[in-house]
C-alpha cells in the first residue's frame, strides 16, 4: 500500500524545499523526494559556491588596492584549495541548517528518484529507502535543471567544464575560454580574471549580458576590458583540438585561441526527462519545459510545477516565489500571480549588476513614452571612500501628459554592492510608485544608496547633485 500525504514534492532544490517548508507551515503533511542532497543546484553547485568564489575574488582585489590605503604588503599568493575548503564549509553549514529546518517542520525527506505515475501518484526508486510508492492530494514537480552543453565540447570535468565542475575545482587555469556571455558566464569570467586567469569570453549574440539595459552593459564591458578580459561577441564556436596542456578553441571566421581550460556556460536545460511524464497528461514543450498556468498548475489536475522546470527565469528566488504560489493555490487561497517583468535580478560579477522592471528598450517596445535618468557614482562620497566609483543608477519612468516623469517602470544599477541596494528600486517598481512619491524618502549620507535617491530627485526636475 502506498504511503499517503497531503503534498508530495519531487525535487529538493529551492523550489522543492520552499514548497515543503511553506506547505508544512500551513499545516500540510508533506513528503519531499530528493536523489542527492537537499538544497539542490543552488546550494551545492550553483548560487552559493559561485558567489563564495566571487567573494574570494573580492578579497584579491582588495589586496591589490591595499597600497592606495597606505598598506605595504608583499605580492599575495593564493592556495585555491584553501579557498575551496572555506567555500565548502559555507555550503555544509547551510545544508545542515536546511536539513534541521526540514526535520523541525516534520517534513518527510525520501531519498531516491521520483517519477510521476499519474494524478496523485509518485514512484520512488534507487534510494536508501528502496522502491516505494507515495500518494498525495497534490503533487509538485521541482526536479530543477542541469547545464546545457554544445556539440563538439564534450564535458570531461577537467579540460572542458560547466559551472558544476568549475565550482568544485581545486585549481584555476592560467588561461580559459568562457563560452557564453550571460549572467553565469560573466560571473565566472570576472572571478577567474580577478584570481589571475587570462580569460576570453565568446558570445554568439551581439553583446554580453543580453537583455540588460544597454547603459548597464556598457559599464560592465568597460570594466572587463580594463581588467584584461577579452570579449568577442557575435561569434559561434566551431570546435576545439586538445593538445599539450590545453586545447585550441575555434570560433568566428577562422579564429582560434589556445587555452588551458574551456568553461561552457550556455544556459541550463530543465530536468523533465527523468520524471516519467510521457502519457501522464502533463504537457512538456519542445525545449523540455513543463507547461503551466499563472498559478503553476500543469495540464494534469492535481499536479503543479515550479522552478527551473518551467519556462520562467531560472533564479532561486523565483523558485521560492513559484513554490508559494503553488502551495497557496493548493490551499485554495487565490494567490496573486507573479509578474515576471518586475522580479529582481542580481548578477555578481565585478562590477555587480541589479535591476527590476523594464529596460529603456523594453519600455519603448511595450509602447511607453518614457523619461530616463542616469546618475553615475563618480560623485558619490561612499563610492570614493571605498575606492569603487565605477557604476551608475538608471531609472526609467513613464512620461506623464505634462511631460514630467511619472510612474517608475524600471530601476537598473551597476556598481559596488548594488545587489544589496536594489530593494527600494524593486519596491518602487512593484508598488507602481511615481518619482514624486519616491523622492520624498530620505537617503542616509554618506551611502551608496544615495545614488538611487539622487537619480529619483533628478527625475523630478529638482536634483541636488549632478
Amino acid at each position: 500500500m502506498a504511503d499517503r500525504h497531503d503534498l508530495v514534492i519531487i525535487g529538493g532544490g529551492p523550489g522543492g524545499y520552499a514548497a515543503a517548508l511553506y506547505g508544512a507551515s500551513a499545516g500540510l503533511d508533506v513528503a519531499m523526494i530528493e536523489n542527492q542532497k537537499v538544497g539542490g543546484t543552488c546550494l551545492h553547485v550553483g548560487c552559493i559556491p559561485a558567489k563564495s568564489l566571487l567573494e574570494t575574488a573580492t578579497v584579491r582585489r582588495a589586496l591589490a588596492s591595499a597600497a592606495d590605503f597606505g598598506f605595504t604588503i608583499d605580492e599575495p599568493t593564493m592556495d585555491f584549495g584553501v579557498s575551496q575548503d572555506r567555500n565548502q564549509s559555507v555550503i555544509d553549514k547551510l545544508h545542515k541548517g536546511l536539513s534541521s529546518l526540514l526535520g523541525s517542520r516534520k517534513i518527510r525527506v525520501v531519498n531516491g528518484t521520483g517519477r510521476l505515475l499519474g494524478a496523485g501518484r509518485v514512484a520512488v526508486s534507487g534510494g536508501e529507502d528502496g522502491d516505494l510508492e507515495l500518494e498525495g492530494d497534490a503533487v509538485i514537480l521541482a526536479s530543477g535543471s542541469v547545464p546545457r552543453t554544445i556539440p563538439g565540447f564534450e564535458v570531461d570535468g577537467t579540460l572542458v567544464q560547466t559551472s558544476d565542475e568549475l565550482v568544485k575545482a581545486r585549481d584555476l587555469p592560467a588561461s580559459a575560454v568562457v563560452i557564453g556571455g550571460g549572467a553565469i558566464g560573466c560571473e565566472f569570467a570576472s572571478m577567474m580574471a580577478d584570481l589571475g586567469t587570462e580569460v576570453t569570453v565568446l558570445e554568439a549574440l551581439p553583446k554580453i549580458l543580453p537583455g540588460l539595459d544597454a547603459d548597464v552593459t556598457k559599464v560592465v564591458e568597460r570594466s572587463f576590458k580594463k581588467r584584461g578580459i577579452t570579449v568577442h561577441t557575435g561569434v559561434q564556436v566551431t570546435g576545439h583540438e586538445p593538445g599539450g596542456k590545453g586545447t585550441t578553441v575555434r570560433f568566428g571566421d577562422d579564429q582560434s585561441i589556445e587555452v588551458e581550460r574551456v568553461i561552457v556556460s550556455v544556459g541550463r536545460r530543465p530536468l523533465s526527462d527523468v520524471l516519467g511524464l510521457e502519457g501522464t497528461g502533463v504537457e512538456v514543450d519542445e525545449r523540455g519545459f513543463v507547461t503551466v498556468d499563472e498559478n503553476c498548475r500543469t495540464t494534469l489536475a492535481g499536479v503543479w510545477a515550479v522552478g527551473d522546470l518551467i519556462p520562467t527565469a531560472q533564479l532561486a528566488h523565483i523558485g521560492f516565489a513559484e513554490a508559494m504560489v503553488a502551495v497557496r493555490d493548493i490551499l485554495g487561497e487565490d494567490p496573486v500571480p507573479i509578474d515576471y517583468t518586475r522580479v529582481p535580478w542580481c548578477i555578481y560579477c565585478h562590477p555587480e549588476v541589479a535591476f527590476a522592471g523594464l529596460s529603456e528598450e523594453a519600455a519603448k517596445e511595450a509602447g511607453h513614452d518614457v523619461v530616463t535618468v542616469k546618475h553615475r557614482l563618480g560623485g558619490n562620497g561612499r563610492a570614493l571612500i571605498i575606492g569603487e566609483a565605477e557604476g551608475l543608477v538608471k531609472i526609467i519612468a513613464a512620461k506623464d501628459a505634462d511631460g514630467r516623469a511619472g510612474q517608475v517602470l524600471g530601476v537598473h544599477m551597476v556598481g559596488p554592492w548594488v545587489t544589496e541596494q536594489l530593494g527600494q528600486g524593486y519596491l518602487a517598481v512593484n508598488w507602481e510608485a511615481t518619482v514624486d512619491e519616491v523622492a520624498q524618502f530620505i537617503q542616509p549620507h554618506p551611502s551608496l544608496s544615495e545614488n538611487f535617491g539622487e537619480a529619483v530627485m533628478a527625475l523630478t526636475g529638482r536634483g541636488l547633485h549632478g
